[in-house]
Order: structure tokens, then sequence, then C-alpha cells
């Protein structure tokens, strides 16, 4: 490796004919360190994020009789698609009125009330008590440090596991021997 590098040592100066002052590069690198290099020629200066939706203003092509031609149709935007509080998300619709509607339409739609919920029995009640109720003791006795006692133990998880049982029992199976499932569908 050592042979290598001294083989280029020797070649890279005089490669051209050209004496290298390696201190003189180094010397413009650090006198133009922090400084923006120029924009290459033909670049359109940086445009802010505000000003991206914006169209951008063409100078007018003249011709070689001095008349202006008229420019080609192109599209709107580029890479960016919607400009930052400039989008889809950011619509919002009017608010409807009657006056939106003909002699046709109906008017808007109005969901009838839900029926009341079921009211839930004693034993569907202790039921749920155990399967969350015990759980959360076992974790409270944690959390607050608590001697988990055979007793205590025994009523987080035989009151999940009894209150879960009880529900799975008392599930409906909506087997109604009555009705005929080849009846096809009821209106």
């Amino acid at each position: 490796m050592a042979e290598h590098d001294s083989d280029r040592e020797d070649r890279e100066p005089d490669e051209k004919g050209v004496p290298f002052d390696e201190d003189a590069v180094w010397r413009a690198i650090v006198a133009g360190y922090g400084d923006e290099p120029p924009d290459p020629p033909g670049a359109r200066p940086f445009k802010p994020v505000e000003d991206l939706a914006l169209l951008e203003k063409e100078p007018p092509n003249e011709g070689a009789d001095g008349f202006e031609e008229p420019r080609p149709a192109r599209p709107l935007g580029s890479s960016i698609s919607f400009a930052p509080g400039v989008g889809p998300r950011d619509h919002t619709a009017p608010d409807p009125s009657e006056d939106d509607f003909d002699e046709d339409d109906e008017g808007h739609f109005v969901p009838p009330e839900p029926p009341p919920l079921p009211a839930a029995d004693a034993a569907a009640k202790f039921a749920w008590l155990g399967v969350v109720g015990g759980p959360l003791l076992l974790l409270l006795a944690v959390v607050l440090g608590w001697d988990v006692t055979w007793w205590l133990t025994t009523l987080g998880i035989g009151g999940f596991l009894g209150g879960f049982a009880t529900l799975v029992m008392r599930m409906r199976t909506d087997d109604d021997e009555g009705d005929d499932p080849g009846r096809g569908a009821v209106v």
C-alpha cells in the first residue's frame, strides 16, 4: 500500500505539467468556508413556503419581430401538490339551508331515536361486577402494595371467572325453532 501511495504523490503534481500548490488550495477552501456558492446560470431563486401555491410570473416571450408570442398552456403545480394551509382538508362545506332544496327534495335525513337499552337483572349486574372488578381489585392491591393473600387472590380471580362464566351461559343463541331458515328475506 505504501508503494502505491508513493507512486501517486510523484505522479499527481506533474501529471499535466502544472505545479500543484496544495497549501494554496487549502487556503482557498478555508477562505471560502461558509459562503454560499453562486446559483448556476438559468436557476430560479428560492421561493418561500408561503408562496408555493401562487402561480409563477414569467417574462413574456418575444419573437424575432418584437411581438409577444402566446405561451402554451402549462399545468399548474409541480412536485408539490398542496401548499400548507391550502388543501382538501382545509375546505369547510357551507351549512345547508332550506333554500338548497327543490320541490322534489325531501329534506335532510334525521335518524329516529334509538330504543332504550334493556334493563339488566341482578345476576347480569353481579356478573359484570366480577368480570371488571376482579382484575381491578388485584391491580389495586399491587399498586397500593397490599399483601396479596389467598382470599384477595380468590376473590379477584374467582370473581372474574365466575362473572365470565355467568355472562357466557346467559347469552342468547337466537335459535328459534318456529322460523324456517329457507323462506328468504323478510321485508
